[in-house]
């Protein structure tokens, strides 16, 4: 998890060809856990000496998969692929100061923001590994997507404040209010209802799961309630963290009230 929230941070403000040679060196580390394999083919060439983010991927990899069945390891690279995929897309629409219009949006953050390969790592923290039709069921995608979903969207509110104090427009507020003509109030409310909405489609959802035998119903039970705990979670997690508001989290939790921050400078 720290090591996801890393290559989130890193990532933010990277040009498009940083995020190509970032993806480039922790892709090849998962692939190749055992020792680095430079990519030498035309336009991906990588160095010599392998780069510090490629160490750390191989670092906690190669100790991951001692321990991870193979659905898990593969879809945690799957889901990998997919954020810095998006990544891609956001730095190419930085570059060209682009603002994804909203549908665009959803499509691009539900990767961007990393969740994907967490709830891989749900499966891996139960010492689970759910077999495929059961990773590929509806009312699985469902939820794993409600969740996504809330835990991103709630985000949105949280992260706007840092935000928009560098100008940054990866974000749901700041299109509601640029192409809805929303104000910044009304956009946090329509963004609070959405996480409200998909809450109560992972109540529905959970309540329609098949089952598939005592032994995998036991393990998709689990992994659900690692989902929920997510769920909550993320919540307490974001008004404790320093990340959003500081030392004030409780002060904002308790009063719903955000002083936005001046915007910083730029070159």
């Amino acid at each position: 998890m720290n090591y996801l929230f890393h290559l989130d941070n890193i990532s933010d403000g990277m040009m498009t060809r940083e995020t190509d040679v970032l993806s480039n060196v922790v892709m090849n580390a998962l692939w190749f856990s055992d020792r680095y394999m430079p990519t030498k083919r035309a336009g991906n060439e990588q160095p010599a000496e392998e780069l510090n983010p490629g160490k750390l991927a191989r670092d906690f990899w190669a100790r991951c998969i001692v321990d991870a069945g193979p659905g898990v390891q593969s879809r945690f690279k799957e889901t990998l692929e997919f954020f810095f995929e998006a990544i891609n897309i956001q730095a190419k629409a930085r570059d060209a100061g682009e603002v994804f219009d909203l549908e665009r949006y959803i499509d691009v953050r539900r990767d961007t923001s990393g969740c994907k390969p967490c709830w891989v790592l749900i499966e891996y923290a139960l010492d689970i590994d759910l077999p495929d039709f059961v990773v590929e069921h509806p009312t699985i995608h469902a939820l794993d997507r409600w969740t996504n979903d809330l835990v991103t969207w709630s985000n949105d509110i949280f992260s706007y404040n840092v935000e928009q104090s560098r100008g940054d427009t990866h974000n749901m507020i700041v299109i509601l209010m640029k192409y809805h003509g929303k104000t910044l109030q009304e956009a946090v409310n329509y963004v609070g209802d959405l996480c409200k909405k998909t809450i109560e489609g992972f109540v529905e959802d959970r309540a329609q799961l098949p089952s598939w035998g005592p032994e995998v119903d036991e393990m998709v039970q689990r992994y659900v309630d690692g989902l929920q705990d997510w769920i909550v979670g993320s919540l307490h997690w974001s008004f404790k963290t320093h990340r959003y508001f500081g030392t004030e989290g409780k002060v904002v939790k308790d009063t719903r009230i955000v002083h936005l921050l001046p915007r910083e400078p730029t070159d």
